[in-house]
């Protein structure tokens, strides 16, 4: 059997020439490849129809991680100090991908970014800074104090959830690199993770073959087995949509 093709989301980032360049980390097609997919950059700027086609030929997707999503999108100001490198080119293409991608029940994972923007194309809504905004928040943004495999906190699993079962525990130490998070669940998601302080960082969604984010990077911890378990079975459910 061919091995599934994972879509994986790009960044755009401005070099010190002024020039676009679309990127991503290595660790998200690194970890797609170690679990058996084939992984596919998406570009960014490609209009809804090229997005639909893209959509059409790939076995499975993946979110990555990156900049906020425009405050618009959830209903907030989009003039708020604290936003990090908002690209509203990013927000359509990905919104339009994921709503296309849902369409043909493609399998999906949403990572720290990824799982915003899943949320906000399902109705939720974020906290635009999670210390500023939601009271006895813990500090959710490492990235710049530690290395990416820094173990932040601990998450809770829900013992009645998928994610649970593809871990394998109902407690992980997990990395931490991001100011916003989910104010509001969105549509037809369902919580299976939260931080000591509350906040939810993962969720499936009800009634779908395979949908699933989580708000920290396993892409960054793949010694750990329960987290490498997280690509297997997104490329095993991909590989599932491939033999259709």
């Amino acid at each position: 059997m061919p091995q599934p093709i994972i879509g994986l989301t790009t960044d755009r980032h401005i070099d010190s020439e002024g020039q676009a360049r679309l990127r991503i980390n290595e660790a998200y097609v690194e970890s797609v490849s170690r679990a058996g997919g084939i992984p596919i950059l998406v570009p960014l700027g490609l209009p809804e129809e090229a997005l639909g086609q893209i959509v059409s030929r790939i076995d499975g997707i993946l979110f990555t991680g990156g900049g906020d999503v425009e405050p618009r999108y959830y209903g907030a100001v989009s003039n708020d100090p604290l936003l990090d490198r908002v690209d509203p080119d990013r927000d359509r293409v990905e919104l339009a991908l994921f709503q296309q991608a849902i369409r043909l029940e493609l399998p999906f994972l949403g990572i720290c970014r990824g799982l915003q923007v899943i949320n906000v194309a399902m109705g939720g809504s974020l906290y635009a800074d999670i210390l500023r905004d939601m009271p006895g928040a813990l500090q959710h943004q490492n990235g710049d104090a530690h290395p990416r495999d820094y173990l932040a906190h601990q998450v809770e699993v829900d013992p009645a959830s998928r994610l649970v079962r593809i871990l394998n525990a109902q407690q992980v130490r997990v990395n931490s690199m991001h100011h916003q998070g989910i104010r509001r669940l969105g549509n037809r998601l369902i919580a299976t993770a939260h931080a000591p302080d509350g906040l939810i960082e993962a969720f499936e969604m009800d009634d779908y073959p395979f949908g699933m984010a989580v708000q920290w990077h396993p892409e960054c911890l793949q010694n750990d087995e329960a987290m490498r378990r997280l690509f297997r079975a997104l490329v095993a459910s991909a590989e599932r949509q491939n033999s259709r």
